[in-house]
């Protein structure tokens, strides 16, 4: 029969999250056409077919990054990617969709900071993206609101029990929020830090002189994390609503997550690489290089990382996201020469999440292929509403696919990464495994390094409503 264009993946491995086989992926019009034995005639005749060499390659599903913000302001600057470059340095990354944080400015309705986001990306993102809305003022019309929104594919609302002033919801309006949530079927995402105790904590570790990068971490201690995820835990269960604890970064914390999910409560939660890969000591690096690291919450003592990776590898952990939320070190991190509570919080991660857990994961033996792109593609995608859309290799679904080379061999060097910011958390960090080819929906935007896309390519991606119950 007559057919449109169509492209074939040719001779490489499919890895989805339960799946390891041999296949030629056929792909038209933006969508997965056919999976097909190798070289298996399917009796197809296009007027022209593009073939992919995947021989000795994995055909993976593309990356889905649950945690970004880009163009953001904070901290008296912003973000120093937007959705140009964030977009164009996940596309190398391996990751074709993200799920970005919009804002409602306190006293605003949400309308305004979906808005604005909206502005932000559109006509500049090279891959989809879809939105959180971060609610900073619950009230009767926001929660009128939030159904307006739910309605527009904006499905989960991320709450803070940090930042006093600027970010943080007391309890009553996070229970408010989540009440509201389950009537909805929408995902309540939550900063837990108990973030009172943490500003009486900052201003006696000032008072002290203690004003060097490393006392960002010891003074938010773990047990604050912890508080705040059993306290999220028990609003929502007694809300009945499901909830999503963002950026874990330690065992206490994953504790009450665990505790919670035996229960049988719907209950998630995602660390992010930094976590993994980097700790304490790099807070601790001589002069104010230790600004580099700060995040939030805040890099953990080493030994930490191992109960991280037992949760990923047991299912206590379901999501590998990035926070990404970069700032350059000259002109922005240096803002808090005098004051670590005045170092812009965020580290860079967009481009080196896939490769970093591919390398430190897979390579090391701590995670299987499998849970690799279950942990970065497929889980979000149930989670945050795009499955089966996005998150897996299968007839039907978005063609958003990497070649993935095994024995790719690349530095993590921020002069030949794609990040607009100056320096690397990994700086000189040599990993094995990477994508030869990046597809989204179809069209190849990195190919062996070259980036094909082209700003605006990216689409708003409308999301489903929680459905893990």
């Amino acid at each position: 029969m007559p057919m449109s264009d169509l492209t074939v993946l040719r001779g490489g491995t499919v890895v989805t999250a339960v799946d390891t086989f041999p296949a030629d992926v056929w792909l038209e019009g933006g969508t997965i056409l056919a999976l097909a034995r190798h070289d298996q005639d399917l009796g197809f005749s296009p007027s022209r077919t593009v073939e992919i060499n995947a021989r000795g390659k994995y055909v993976l599903p593309g990356g889905i990054d649950a945690h970004t913000h880009l163009d953001m302001p904070f901290g008296g600057t912003t973000s120093s990617d937007d959705f140009e470059t964030g977009t164009r340095a996940a596309a190398h990354g391996g990751t074709t969709t993200l799920v970005d944080f919009a804002i409602q400015t306190k006293g605003q309705a949400l309308r305004q900071g979906l808005d604005a986001w909206h502005a932000k990306a559109e006509g500049k993102a090279a891959i989809d993206y879809g939105f959180h809305m971060i609610t900073t003022d619950v009230n009767p019309s926001t929660v009128a609101e939030m159904g307006q929104l739910v309605r527009e594919g904006i499905t989960s609302f991320k709450l803070f029990m940090a930042y006093p002033g600027v970010l943080y919801v007391d309890d009553g309006q996070i229970f408010r929020a989540m009440q509201r949530a389950r009537e909805l079927d929408a995902l309540i995402c939550m900063h837990a830090e108990n973030g009172i105790a943490l500003d009486v904590l900052i201003e006696q570790a000032l008072a002290r002189g203690e004003t060097a990068p490393k006392y960002h971490s010891l003074s938010r201690p773990q047990i604050a994390e912890a508080e705040g995820t059993h306290r999220a835990l028990c609003l929502a269960e007694m809300a009945g609503a499901p909830v999503y604890i963002v950026h874990l970064s330690a065992p206490r914390a994953l504790e009450k997550v665990l505790e919670a999910r035996d229960r049988g409560q719907a209950a998630f939660a995602e660390t992010c690489p930094q976590y993994l890969f980097c700790s304490l000591d790099d807070l601790a690096r001589e002069g104010f290089e230790g600004a580099k690291y700060v995040c939030t919450p805040p890099l953990r003592p080493r030994e930490m990382q191992a109960d991280l990776w037992r949760g990923l590898k047991t299912n206590d952990l379901q999501v590998v996201s990035t926070d990404h939320c970069p700032f350059c070190f000259k002109g922005q991190k240096d803002l808090g020469r005098e004051s670590f509570a005045k170092i812009p919080n965020g580290m860079p991660g967009v481009e080196t999440r896939l490769y970093l857990l591919w390398d430190g994961g897979v390579n090391t033996g701590r995670i299987s292929m499998n849970r690799f792109v279950e942990i970065t593609s497929t889980a979000p995608a149930k989670i945050f509403g795009l499955y089966p859309r996005k998150g897996t290799v299968a007839v039907g679904a978005d063609a958003d696919l990497l070649v993935w080379d095994p024995e790719k061999v690349h530095t993590l060097d921020h002069k030949n990464m794609h990040m607009r910011v100056d320096y690397s958390p990994y700086e000189g960090k040599t990993v094995k495994g990477g994508p030869s080819h990046v597809l989204s929906r179809g069209k190849v935007v990195i190919e062996d390094g070259a980036f094909k896309g082209r700003a605006g390519d990216g689409r708003f991606v409308r999301r489903g409503t929680f459905n893990l119950y």
